[in-house]
């Protein structure tokens, strides 16, 4: 059973302006080091910064109405299978309902940018329902 749904659309320059501005305290603050590596060894690290960030708002809509407060962006990792395919990892600071989530939901996750926009969907799906 699906409960909940997200979608985020970023402008790429909105990302690559914030790291020219704010440089490492910037990417620190919304992303991981694994994020941070995975971009950056990319011909063009923008779109897939900007991407990650569509990617961590989405997972936020999506699962708000299963938390009372807002997620750290450091909380959602967005990383990559060795096929490529995107996944969310979950770190939350309360780690029973880090492991009650992971194990009650499954995250299905969706990732593209075309020249000037990144766009991620989430849909949250409730196991064994």
């Amino acid at each position: 059973m699906i409960v909940g749904i997200g979608t985020d659309i970023v402008e790429i320059s909105r990302i690559k302006d914030a790291v020219e501005k704010w440089g490492e305290r910037f990417l620190k603050k919304i992303f991981t080091e694994s994020e941070i590596s995975y971009c950056y060894k990319k011909r063009a690290p923008f779109p897939h910064l900007a991407v990650r960030f569509a990617a961590k708002e989405a997972f936020i809509k999506a699962s708000s109405s299963l938390r009372s407060r807002r997620l750290e962006f450091h909380a959602i990792e967005i990383l990559n299978e060795p096929s490529g395919k995107p996944f969310v990892n979950i770190n939350f600071r309360d780690k029973i309902f880090e492991i009650s989530f992971k194990s009650e939901f499954s995250i299905h996750l969706t990732l593209t940018h075309e020249r000037n926009y990144a766009i991620a969907t989430v849909v949250l799906e409730r196991k064994n329902s």
